[in-house]
């Protein structure tokens, strides 16, 4: 499978999306909550804890005019494209990024935390911005009752914790050097099952040496 860099965001599952026009500039922040400690007799020590969640900014231009540098293979108005994140970011659910660049890739469900974008001075119709999204991990909560008791106070009962709302996704978008097989293993746990996935996406023995990054595959059920 040939390499192609670029960015792919989507929403609700893959079932709206696109392809950033021009491949644009990619950061990612991480951090930890490590903090020092001194310890009596001994001197300072390091306490490390986990990773806070990762930073992902996106900077790049949205093109009214069909420029040589344009990567996508599909290319809409820059209007289209503030559109859909602005519908997504006020929607407060996830999108999804995939990254695929020269050094690095990105496969993650994210949050959008700001988007800033303006009219390019003396570029009829092209928009800069700016994009910021934060790390995002699917969780569960807990329900609390509040009951009544019998000397008239309250008390609180916690139901039976539910399982995580995170399901195996129905699709998958490919990044570069993705297979059928690792594509089972992640997603399915079973890369054995490689097999059902090519025959529900009626993959034929030749295809699967020309699978395309940022091509979206049908998931079958997780079995249980």
């Amino acid at each position: 499978m040939a390499d192609r860099y670029g960015v792919w965001l989507s929403y609700n599952n893959q079932r709206e999306g696109f392809e950033l026009p021009i491949m644009p500039m990619v950061g990612v922040n991480t951090s930890g909550d490590g903090a020092g400690h001194d310890v009596h007799g001994f001197g300072k020590v390091n306490i490390i804890k986990a990773r806070n969640l990762q930073e992902i900014s996106i900077e790049g231009l949205l093109p009214a005019q069909r420029y040589p540098y344009i990567t996508a293979e599909v290319v809409f108005e820059p209007k289209v494209y503030v559109d859909y994140i602005m519908r997504w970011w006020w929607s407060r659910r996830p999108i999804r990024i995939v990254y695929v660049g020269p050094t690095m890739e990105i496969n993650t469900a994210a949050s959008i935390e700001s988007f800033e974008w303006r009219e390019t001075p003396g570029a009829a119709g092209d928009i800069e911005y700016t994009l910021q999204l934060k790390e995002y991990w699917f969780h569960s909560a807990r329900r609390v009752k509040v009951v009544q008791t019998s000397s008239g106070g309250t008390t609180t009962q916690k139901s039976k914790e539910r399982s995580s709302d995170k399901q195996t996704p129905k699709t998958y978008t490919l990044a570069a050097g993705d297979s059928l097989w690792k594509v089972a293993q992640k997603m399915l746990g079973d890369g054995s099952r490689w097999r059902e996935i090519q025959k529900l996406n009626k993959l034929s023995d030749a295809d699967l040496k020309r699978l395309k990054v940022g091509a979206t595959l049908k998931l079958p059920p997780e079995k249980r």
